[in-house]
């Protein structure tokens, strides 16, 4: 086609193209880019399609050409739909949305420089916002005359000689030259469409003018764009014969994956306001956590509550109260501990799924990278990719203990703090961290302390709202119920219709999503039930010899269940139901991890510090015998300990010699022979 048919045909398809109910679409469009002060006209490719396949098919294969003429045909239309804004504006782009076929990554190849593709791809890098010189202004050292250079290519081009005077001297002038913005993004391919046993590939992707900033690290978009070739430089000694393949971006679509940014229509409205009246809404939206896995009521429970997450508050002093629940499950093998976590990550907005064993703390949290101009650049990591989302660390036992230190600013304050390579940054990680975890002796032991069954530091421990653990017990009911759900989906290939019908993944999404929006406050119910629970709590560790059963902080951990329940329901006000609902989960999550296994008796301190009070006050009355065993012969020797503590304290030799073998461990105290020991600090 001919420049003056392709300026015809795009200005024929804007005034021409009709909706089923004859709109005019795109003047309609048009008319609104003014009021939004917007510069952009985004086109669904199909509807130029169908209305000029020739037009459509020149677009794709010389978009250089033709995106300049469309874009000319928008500035003419404009100019008659609004004259005054396309006099401010001056220039306008066509951004095409949908072309009929999208293209792997991986596919992208040399025949397709210079054409318009589009690729579905996960966003994990991005510059920042830097202006970009389209037209150069140089004042020349003698005269002063101006000189405009148009810009092209990666790098400035100067005028060889002043027009008026022929001086080479010049300055370059940044108040007389033209410029806009640019980003650089790396885009890379979706996990879930990544072949067997392949590296996931990546490509740069140019933004410009108000393209820039559209995609974030950890976004899925589709990206329409042009390929271009760059050439390979090596060093001094030129450019090389090989080129790197790069899109130069024409529209940028992410699909959603964030609440924030996930659409909700009218009709999506109605139809999940509609949904939260039904009165078994609850137990449908607990059915929806992975259908697939039997049992786990409570636990789905949870996680429907972290999918949903409390209410972020920012206090006038500065201090930000986190609203993200973190959950920690601790079990047996085989107990479908990694298949709920993936499927969290599948179904949760901004949705993680990462491995213990193979992360590292600048993957979890951030990497300072060095830049091929050879600057630094920041690189999010996974915490930083789900912000506002959920991730999910499967075996976080596994960690290196260096790499497990990253995870303890982002779980509590939600920030990522880097100070290397002279970056100095604090990153979002507004993350719930939904953990997995197995025992350090294959099997979780009822008779020992969580702490001495996780090989995980108090630290991290103490920051999770609610830990379960998972035991794979014989129970004849139970087992004939799981081996009939597991044979009937093997043999249907689909989850078995449970009594009450769950929600499809996208519906759940959707209602998640939308959920979200709503800013549940506490009643004055409420806050007496919690209030009650937590002072008849505190009330049993009174007297001097009990132990600490709740805290603080296990008070604003069922302050953000109760307004999660609230959000399942779509309500703005958190209910005396809502309350006994956190409760009941909290309790449950003290009778599995939070008790003292020598006197039964719940002791937050078996989370919050790893010892129980009775293995505090044990330890106290053996360093108090050894300080007076010093005192006296220098040395405590074992065996007379031992005597001591039976009589005085009723303590077995097994119990002396376990609680000797801990102070040893931890260092508070050291053997300067066998059998005998002293206090390491005095």
């Amino acid at each position: 086609m001919s420049t003056a048919e392709l300026q015809e045909s795009f200005r024929e398809f804007l005034r021409g193209f009709r909706t089923e109910i004859e709109e005019q679409k795109y003047r309609r469009r048009l008319s609104q880019m003014a009021l939004t002060g917007s510069k952009s006209l985004i086109v669904d490719f199909e509807d130029l399609m169908a209305f000029d396949p020739e037009l459509a098919k020149e677009i794709v294969n010389n978009p250089d050409e033709a995106l300049k003429y469309a874009n000319a045909s928008i500035l003419e239309q404009m100019r008659i739909e609004d004259p005054e804004y396309a006099e401010q504006v001056g220039e306008f782009f066509v951004r095409f949305r949908g072309l009929p076929e999208r293209l792997s990554l991986r596919r992208i190849r040399a025949d397709h420089i210079g054409k318009l593709v589009m690729i579905d791809a996960i966003i994990v890098r991005a510059t920042p916002v830097q202006p970009l010189v389209v037209k150069a202004a140089f004042r020349c050292r003698r005269c002063n005359e101006i000189t405009l250079v148009e810009q092209k290519g990666p790098l400035m081009r100067v005028p060889l000689f002043c027009a008026n005077c022929k001086a080479r001297q010049f300055d370059f002038d940044e108040k007389e030259s033209s410029f806009i913005d640019s980003q650089e993004i790396r885009a890379q391919e979706k996990p879930e469409e990544l072949p067997p046993g392949q590296l996931p590939r990546s490509i740069d992707v140019t933004l410009r003018d108000d393209l820039v900033d559209a995609a974030r690290p950890g976004d899925r978009a589709s990206i329409t764009g042009i390929v271009r070739a760059q050439q390979t430089m090596a060093g001094r000694r030129g450019g090389l014969r090989t080129f790197e393949l790069y899109l130069d971006a024409n529209y940028v679509d992410v699909s959603g994956r964030e609440a924030e940014i996930l659409e909700i229509t009218p009709e999506d409205e109605r139809y999940l306001k509609g949904l939260s009246k039904d009165p078994w809404i609850l137990n449908r939206l607990k059915m929806s956590i992975a259908p697939s896995i039997y049992g786990y009521e409570d636990v789905k429970e949870a996680i429907l509550y972290l999918l949903h997450g409390g209410v972020r508050k920012e206090l006038p002093d500065g201090i930000n109260l986190r609203g993200d629940m973190n959950i920690l499950l601790v079990g047996d093998p085989g107990t479908a501990k990694s298949a709920l976590l993936q499927y969290v990550a599948r179904v949760a907005p901004r949705g993680l799924y990462t491995s213990g064993r193979g992360s590292t703390a600048a993957g979890l949290t951030a990497a300072v990278i060095r830049e091929k101009s050879g600057g630094m650049a920041l690189e999010a990591g996974a915490l930083v990719l789900a912000d506002k989302g959920v991730c999910s660390i499967d075996e976080i036992d596994k960690m290196r203990p260096e790499d497990r230190v990253a995870i303890h600013e982002a779980m509590e304050q939600q920030t990522v703090s880097v100070a290397k390579g002279g970056i100095v940054a604090t990153l979002n990680a507004r993350t719930s961290v939904l953990a997995a975890a197995n025992p350090a002796l294959g099997r979780y032991d009822p008779y020992r302390n969580v702490s001495e069954n996780i090989n995980l530091p108090i630290t991290i421990l103490s920051r999770f709202d609610l830990i379960f653990v998972f035991r794979d017990m014989p129970d004849e009911e139970l087992d004939r119920k799981m081996s009939d759900h597991i044979l009937r989906t093997h043999q249907i290939r689909a989850t078995p219709m449970p009594e009450v019908s769950p929600l499809p993944p996208e519906i759940l999404r959707k209602y998640i999503s939308y959920a979200k929006r709503i800013t549940p406050t506490l009643t004055d119910e409420a806050i007496r039930e919690l209030k009650d629970f937590y002072l008849k709590m505190r009330a049993t560790s009174g007297a001097s010899d009990s132990p600490i059963a709740i805290t603080p902080r296990q008070l604003e951990a069922l302050i953000r269940i109760s307004e999660a329940r609230a959000r399942c329901f779509l309500r703005d006000k958190v209910t005396s139901e809502d309350a006994k609902a956190a409760i009941r989960l909290m309790t449950i999550s003290l009778q599995h991890v939070g008790i003292d296994v020598a006197t039964g008796k719940i002791d937050i301190d078996v989370i919050m510090t790893g010892k129980p009070k009775s293995l505090r006050d044990k330890m106290q009355a053996i360093m108090g015998e050894i300080a007076k065993e010093e005192k006296e012969y220098g040395a405590a020797e074992e065996e007379r300990l031992k005597g001591t503590l039976a009589s005085q304290y009723g303590m077995s030799e097994a119990e002396v010699a376990s609680v000797l073998n801990q102070l040893v461990k931890e260092g508070i105290i050291y053997s300067p022979k066998p059998g005998q020991y002293k206090r390491a600090l005095i």
